[in-house]
C-alpha cells in the first residue's frame, strides 16, 4: 500500500519565487524528502521559448536541496507556462505523509514515472503513444491503482520539437512529423493524450493517421503539457485508493465547451464534496485544494452557436485567448484565480472543451 498524501497549493509571487514551498517545509506541513511532485503555472508566454518554466524549476529544486531532499533533480516538476487574464501563478505540491487519518474510503494517491526517451522523430507518431502508455501503466502501479476507473488526473510534461532536435533527427537519417516548432507543442500534447487514453483503456491503439486528426478520440483525464526541459514523458498520475488514508480525494469530469461551469462543479462533486443544486463559491467552505483543466479553441470557431475570431486573430494567438477565457470561468466557480488552466487540448476531453479534475480536503 502506498503512503497517504498531503497536497497544498502555494502562490508564486515572482518568476523565481519558491518561498511557498519553503514555508510548507519550515512549518512542518510537509517534509522535503517526501515531496513527490509539483504541478504549477508560471507567468511566461506559454510558448517554445517560455523560460519562466526553467526558472521556476530551478527555484523549487534549490529549495528542496536546501531542506535536505536527497535527489531534488529526480522530483517531477511539471510547469505550464502562461497565466493570461486573471490567472495567477501558483504551484500545487504533492508529498507523502506519515501523519494522516485512517480511512477505508477512497483517498488520494499519486504515482510518478518517466517514460523511455522520446526521440524527435517519435513526436506525433505511434511510437510516442506506446512509450507514454507504458509510462502511465508504471505510474498506476506505483500509485497502487489497479482499476483505471480510479484514475482521475494524469498530468504529463513531454518534449516538443526545436530546431536543434529536428536537425538531430535529420543527421541520423530520420524525419519528424512536422518541422514547425510552435505547432509541435500541440502535437506533442495530443500524442501524449492518446498514450494516456490507451493505457487507461479509454480507446484502442490509434493509427498514425488518427493522431491529432480524429477528434472523436480523447482521454477524459489527460492534461498534457510540453516544453524544452526534458527528453521523455514526465508523468504524474493522481487517483483514489481505498485504505490508503488521508484527508484528500480527487474527482473529474469534462467541460463540454469553454463556458461549461457545470463541468467544473461536477468534478468537485465527483471528488466527494456535497454541493447544492445551484452552487456558489461560498459553498466550497475552503475545502477545494485546486482544479486542473485543459482547454481548446473550438475548431468550428463558435461557442454555443455564437461566432468568435480567436482562430483568425493574427495579433494575439488563440492559445492565450482561450486560456484567459476558461481561466475566468474557472475562477468564477472557485472564487480563486490561482487555478491550473492549460491550453492545447486536442485528444484531451471533447473537441472545444477539456477535462477537469478537482482535489478536495474531506477533513
Amino acid at each position: 500500500m502506498p503512503d497517504p498524501i498531503e497536497v497544498r497549493k502555494v502562490p508564486i509571487e515572482s518568476v523565481t519565487d519558491a518561498s511557498g514551498l519553503s514555508r510548507l517545509i519550515a512549518d512542518g506541513v510537509i517534509e522535503a524528502h517526501r515531496v513527490l511532485a509539483v504541478i504549477g503555472k508560471t507567468e511566461g508566454n506559454g510558448g517554445v521559448n517560455d523560460y519562466t518554466r526553467i526558472l521556476a524549476d530551478r527555484a523549487f529544486r534549490e529549495v528542496l536541496a536546501e531542506h535536505g531532499h536527497p535527489a531534488p533533480g529526480s522530483v517531477p516538476l511539471v510547469w505550464s507556462g502562461g497565466t493570461d487574464g486573471i490567472l495567477s501563478p501558483h504551484a500545487t505540491v504533492f508529498a507523502t505523509t506519515a501523519d494522516a487519518p485512517a480511512s477505508e474510503e477512497p483517498r488520494l494517491s499519486v504515482g510518478v514515472a518517466m517514460s523511455e526517451v522520446i526521440l524527435p522523430e517519435d513526436i506525433g507518431r505511434p511510437a510516442m503513444v506506446e512509450k507514454v502508455a507504458a509510462g502511465v501503466r508504471e505510474a498506476m502501479k506505483i500509485a497502487g491503482i489497479d482499476d483505471p476507473r480510479d484514475v482521475h488526473y494524469v498530468q504529463t510534461k513531454t518534449p516538443l520539437l526545436t530546431l536543434a532536435t529536428i536537425t538531430d533527427a535529420k543527421s541520423r537519417g530520420r524525419d519528424t512529423a512536422i518541422e514547425e516548432t510552435g505547432p509541435s507543442m500541440d502535437l506533442s500534447n495530443s500524442t501524449t493524450a492518446l498514450g494516456i487514453a490507451v493505457a487507461l483503456g479509454e480507446i484502442e491503439m490509434p493509427s498514425a493517421e488518427q493522431i491529432h486528426k480524429d477528434l472523436s478520440l480523447y482521454s477524459s483525464v489527460a492534461s498534457c503539457s510540453s516544453g524544452v526541459e526534458l527528453d521523455r514523458a514526465q508523468i504524474v498520475l493522481v487517483g483514489n485508493v481505498r485504505g490508503i488514508g488521508g484527508r484528500y480525494r480527487i474527482g473529474h469530469s469534462v467541460m463540454k465547451d469553454a463556458l461549461d461551469a457545470d463541468g467544473i462543479w461536477e468534478a468537485i462533486r465527483d471528488a466527494g464534496l456535497p454541493l447544492p443544486g445551484r452552487p456558489h463559491p461560498s459553498d466550497l467552505g475552503g475545502r477545494l485544494v485546486n482544479v486542473f483543466m485543459k482547454c481548446e479553441a473550438d475548431p468550428s470557431g463558435r461557442v454555443r452557436g455564437r461566432r468568435n475570431i480567436m482562430l483568425d486573430d493574427s495579433d494575439v494567438h488563440w492559445h492565450r485567448q482561450i486560456k484567459a477565457a476558461v481561466g475566468g470561468v474557472a475562477a468564477s466557480v472557485t472564487g480563486d484565480p490561482a487555478v491550473f488552466v492549460s491550453v492545447a487540448a486536442v485528444h484531451q476531453g471533447p473537441s472545444g472543451g477539456g477535462p477537469v479534475a478537482a482535489i478536495v480536503d474531506l477533513g
